[in-house]
């Protein structure tokens, strides 16, 4: 089935169009490449309540290669209050990924383990 052609005197309308759609696309990924590029990224991968005052929190921290992360990580009770707060210092190394385990002291028991966020330093 051919394509239809456009109605004459359309086809400066149709160009024009077709050429802001694709600088809208390209503007759209570039906006969301340069929100994302070179900042942490992190991935919960498990926590382990030790007791009533204890949460060890796993993770895996992906950071641009010899930049320092500082990052937050949480304990929460059942109601999603938080009962433990620390900040880990993750140095830089010549790996882009690091897998840490966190000991997590907290005020009453918790009931799971995060982390809440990460910055470059």
């Amino acid at each position: 089935m051919p394509i239809p052609r456009p109605a004459p005197g359309h086809a400066r309308a149709w160009v024009l169009g077709t050429i802001g759609i694709l600088l809208g696309c390209a503007l759209a990924v570039w906006f969301g490449l340069a929100s994302t590029v070179g900042k942490p990224a992190w991935t919960n991968l498990g926590y382990h309540v030790i007791d009533d005052r204890t949460v060890d929190v796993t993770y895996l921290v992906s950071r641009p290669i010899g930049r320092d992360v500082t990052c937050v990580i949480g304990a929460m009770d059942q109601g999603f209050g938080t009962v433990g707060l620390l900040e880990v210092a993750v140095p830089a190394s010549e790996t882009r990924s690091v897998k840490l385990t966190t000991r997590v002291r907290t005020t009453t028991r918790a009931v799971t383990g995060v982390v809440k966020s990460c910055s470059i330093d």
